[in-house]
């Protein structure tokens, strides 16, 4: 483990100190330690959230499909779905909402082992070929070192991470209680799935523009301090 000299001195950045004490490193460690340990925790809740809401509606469509046989989907079927889905679709938004704010735990995480890795690279310079996360505590430092991207991901990317995943199956839920609604008011199959389809839509709506003003927020709430060189 290299050991920094008290008169190592770091280049000169506005807000940052010039110079390392001897136990700096040993300090920087630790704490880069106890960040991994957070995000460790951070994972395994995002982990957990999930698995409780995909065993829930599992658990729910298994126990509408032994309704459904037993009242050959009359309105016994219809009742207990109107009161089953509701709850699964409530949990589905807690889901969301408890993942956006794990997101954004693991995020600020990332962020302060970046500027611990900088810290690194001002001891140590000659080591910045070996690294290959960054030491950049902007954006796009965020995301180099926790998926691997040197430039701001596709709007795709919302789909395929877990709370966009979560609120896609959601939003199938309340489709799905709308179209039983309008099964149980006896509108038609037609007028029951086009009824399903604009729920699905309007759900899937609204979890976007929760998730856009979240990141938002988050963005306009972070400090950098060590933002990513631009390239030409």
């Amino acid at each position: 483990m290299l050991e920094p000299d008290a008169t190592i001195r770091a280049p000169p950045h506005e807000g940052t100190p010039t110079s390392f004490g001897p136990d700096a490193l040993q300090i920087l460690t630790t704490e880069h330690w106890s960040l991994l340990a957070a995000r460790n925790l951070v994972y395994t809740e995002a982990m957990s959230r999930t698995s409780i809401f995909v065993a829930s509606l599992t658990g729910s469509v298994v126990a509408l499909a032994l309704v459904a046989q037993a009242t050959d989907f009359g309105d016994g079927f219809v009742a207990f779905a109107l009161v089953l889905l509701p709850v699964v679709y409530f949990l589905g938004i807690a889901t969301v909402v408890r993942l956006g704010q794990v997101n954004w735990e693991d995020a600020r995480w990332i962020q302060g082992m970046n500027r611990i890795r900088h810290a690194y690279l001002e001891v140590a310079p000659e080591l910045e070929p070996y690294f290959v996360t960054s030491r950049y505590d902007d954006d796009l430092g965020v995301l180099q070192s926790s998926v691997a991207m040197r430039r701001r991901p596709p709007w795709t990317q919302a789909f395929i991470a877990v709370p966009g995943v979560v609120a896609v199956i959601d939003s199938v839920v309340v489709g799905a209680i709308a179209a039983i609604a309008a099964i149980g008011l006896d509108l038609g199959t037609a007028v029951a799935v086009s009824v399903g389809a604009v729920a699905f839509a309007a759900s899937l709506a609204a979890f976007a523009a929760f998730g856009r003003r979240e990141i938002m927020k988050v963005r306009a709430g972070v400090e950098t301090l060590f933002p990513t060189p631009q390239r030409d």
